[in-house]
């Protein structure tokens, strides 16, 4: 047997309800995600009460569900996209946008001056273009730069900073460009400076957003100018897997408002996704078959990598660990057994949890994978195989 991560509080009871409605009738058509709004509004409160006068911006990445992005509008007070795509998704909601990424083409430069969002630019030829087609519209553009700090989040998922990187301008050469932007007439609005995702050591962020405060307090001194906002990036991350621990957001935020006067005009923003609405989502996957091999049971689903391409282990993760999961339709003092449950694809990656103690279960029974608000159906290659597409929900 080998160990799962954590069911999150909001769903520890069996037979599983996600807000407040059962699997059986939540599960017209399965698989499906369901993604609890309740869940998120209190991850949402919790970053309030720990973060007083900085703003919270969502990145759309990590899901970019429309229910969930219109109830979370009036909650939050910004949107952070990475393509045109996601733009068209938001740009409707009443809330600041902000684009970045590498790469964007003129079309979703031009459509993102035209709608006045905030451009993040991630290198000199990004800002050229950007200025370019600002002038044949006959717009002021808002713009502002995506810094490659020379430091990195210690212990992150996925490092952004402290090395070459297609990601932002390297933060010796983002002083001049700052003078650029202001000497062509563009709106300058300031900084964001990433340097990972996914920390669960709140000493690491601390750190991290200290050095971060330290490095635009320097780029505004040598611009002769305050930045308008600040986005201090995100990088909080949650428990997936085994001895695993929530992170602690309240001591970060005792570090850092603190520190926030060192630029007394400038306005500061927390860029966060995961850490907002992962825990939130729940993948519900009905069992099609119940198999004995050579000793080992396995639980085969009518959904698997297709959709969840993170529990299986090959979104990233270098060794495959196992995400929190439960028999759904089980009752808490069911028998239980040790199985594999795997998907419906002809793949040997096609694994959602490998040896773990379940309750007994057959066909018909539901199975529910958690931690999966996050990078879930859109980061995963749905289209694999053919199988039909899930259905989602916000309850």
């Amino acid at each position: 047997m080998k160990p799962m991560g954590t069911i999150p509080l909001e769903f520890q009871s069996l037979p599983l309800v996600i807000g407040g409605r059962s699997v059986a009738e939540l599960l017209t058509s399965s698989p499906l995600f369901v993604y609890d709004m309740a869940a998120v509004s209190s991850r949402i409160a919790r970053f309030r009460g720990a973060f007083p006068g900085i703003d919270l911006h969502y990145a759309v990445k990590a899901n970019p569900f429309a229910p969930l992005l219109a109830a979370m509008a009036p909650l939050v007070d910004g949107f952070d996209v990475a393509s045109a795509g996601e733009l068209a998704r938001v740009v409707d909601l009443g809330k600041a946008v902000s684009f970045a990424g590498p790469g964007k083409t003129d079309a979703e430069l031009d459509a993102a001056i035209a709608a006045g969002v905030t451009i993040n630019l991630e290198s000199e030829n990004e800002a050229d273009r950007a200025l370019a087609i600002a002038e044949r519209r006959g717009e002021t553009p808002r713009l502002a730069i995506r810094v490659n700090p020379e430091f990195e989040l210690r212990g992150s998922g996925m490092r952004m900073g402290g090395r070459a990187s297609p990601f932002g301008v390297d933060a010796e050469r983002a002083l001049a460009l700052v003078k650029r932007i202001l000497a062509a007439g563009a709106e300058w609005r300031g900084f964001h400076i990433f340097a990972g995702s996914q920390a669960l050591d709140p000493a690491a962020i601390i750190d991290s957003q200290a050095h971060t405060l330290d490095l635009a307090v320097r780029l505004a001194e040598g611009a002769g100018a305050s930045p308008p906002l600040v986005n201090l990036g995100g990088g909080f991350g949650i428990p997936y897997f085994p001895g695993e621990q929530v992170l602690d957001i309240e001591a970060i935020g005792a570090a850092l408002t603190p520190s926030l006067g060192v630029l007394p005009n400038t306005r500061f923003a927390i860029e966060l996704g995961r850490w907002l609405v992962g825990e939130a989502g729940v993948y519900l996957t009905r069992i099609v078959d119940r198999k004995e091999s050579r000793g080992e049971i396995f639980l085969v689903c009518d959904g698997g990598l297709n959709h969840q391409l993170a529990a299986t282990g090959n979104l990233g993760t270098v060794v495959r660990r196992n995400y929190p999961i439960a028999v759904a339709t089980a009752a808490s003092d069911a028998p239980r057994e040790t199985v594999s449950v795997v998907g419906p694809l002809c793949t040997p990656l096609d694994r959602l949890a490998d040896q773990v103690e379940l309750p007994v279960a057959g066909p018909g029974d539901v199975i529910a994978i958690f931690m999966a608000g996050a990078y879930g159906l859109t980061a995963s290659p749905w289209e694999f195989l053919g199988h039909s597409r899930p259905a989602e929900i916000l309850v």
